[in-house]
């Protein structure tokens, strides 16, 4: 409508009215967009599902199963179409969201957690601000653990300190890499990393190849993606790395249990702040807010689906619900760092 009222304005020939049918056009137009409602957006609607990080993998794994169920909870029930992107420890997908991603709701983003704190430690601006993101919440938390392949010497934490274990990773930021580096440089281990893999599948690749002999891994993906390693005692789990110990790993000592400075606590806590949002996920900034509020209330009704529950619980994942809301204060609560940890967390990230 607003469009036709333009051209017959304009076929008059008048400059002014050509203006004035500019300006109407703008106000119908916005008016019109306005009007639209939630539903009438997303129905018959593909959605793309970005994921920052390869096929295989805990956060593939998610988003796979959360493109399958999202959709029924979305006003308009969108499809929803996966697109792997990994690179740059998941800051390349983290960047375009906040950059160059269309702002209407039409993509939406799993980000890798580390994301969440990575622009505080890196040596430059990375283009990046998790603040500035809108986040939709996180399906899970996570832990990580260090896994020996059984043939290595290693077979405890206490062994590590003696010994060297080559563990095999992708590079970059991500938790993977700068766990055992955390370890090393506060606790006295003996990991000595491989980087440079392409991602989890790889990395599994390589240690039955005997290339390497271990990787720091989520207990998320070792559950779902190697339980066969786990039933055939193919791995020896040294230790678990997160704020509380997995109560499916009673026997596997905590990182923590080692830790016995103020400072060295503090800093522990910043390193496993993100895995509180394991599986963290966002649109882009200035979303409308009307659509922003329907994708977390979908993003909650999901969470308590039992038939996505169902299914992730098939491939070893959980669900713990981190609301878009508490995605954000985790973020700000995060940024509120002291410098000196900061410091500190760059030190242990800048390793080589």
């Amino acid at each position: 409508m607003a469009r036709s009222l333009t051209t017959a304005l304009l076929m008059r020939g008048d400059r002014r009215l050509s203006v004035f049918a500019i300006l109407v056009t703008l106000v119908l137009m916005a008016g019109e967009a306005k009007a639209q409602s939630v539903e009438d957006f997303y129905r018959g609607r593909v959605v793309k599902l970005l994921v920052s990080a390869a096929v295989g993998g805990g956060a593939d794994l998610y988003a796979r199963i959360f493109a399958r169920h999202y959709g029924k909870h979305v006003p308009g029930h969108p499809t929803f179409v996966v697109q792997n992107v990994p690179g740059a420890a998941g800051l390349l997908v983290a960047g375009q969201m906040q950059n160059t991603a269309p702002r209407d709701g039409s993509v939406i983003a799993f980000l890798q957690r580390n994301n969440l704190a990575e622009p505080l430690l890196a040596d430059q601006d990375l283009g990046f601000d998790p603040r500035r993101l809108n986040w939709l919440g996180s399906l899970n938390k996570d832990t990580y653990v260090i896994a020996a392949w059984h043939t290595a010497a290693t077979k405890t934490i206490e062994d590590a300190f003696k010994h060297e274990l080559v563990l095999g990773n992708t590079g970059g930021g991500t938790e993977n890499v700068t766990f055992p580096l955390l370890l090393n440089k506060t606790l006295g281990t003996k990991f000595k990393l491989v980087r440079g893999y392409k991602g989890s599948d790889e990395v599994a690749l390589a240690i039955e190849r005997g290339e390497v002999q271990g990787r720091a891994i989520t207990w998320t993906t070792m559950r779902g993606e190697h339980a066969d390693w786990l039933k055939d005692h193919k791995v020896n789990l040294i230790v678990q790395l997160a704020m509380q110990r997995h109560p499916d790993l009673p026997t596997v000592p905590s990182a923590l249990d080692y830790v016995n400075s103020t400072g060295d606590r503090q800093l522990f806590e910043f390193m496993f702040a993100p895995l509180e949002a394991g599986r963290p996920v966002a649109v882009s900034p200035d979303t409308p807010r009307d659509r922003l509020a329907a994708l977390r209330t979908a993003f909650a009704a999901l969470a308590a689906d039992p038939a996505f529950e169902a299914e992730i619980a098939s491939r070893g994942g959980s669900v713990e619900l981190l609301t878009g809301q508490q995605t954000q204060a985790l973020v700000d609560n995060i940024y509120r760092t002291p410098r000196d940890v900061l410091l500190r967390a760059r030190e242990v990230r800048n390793q080589r």
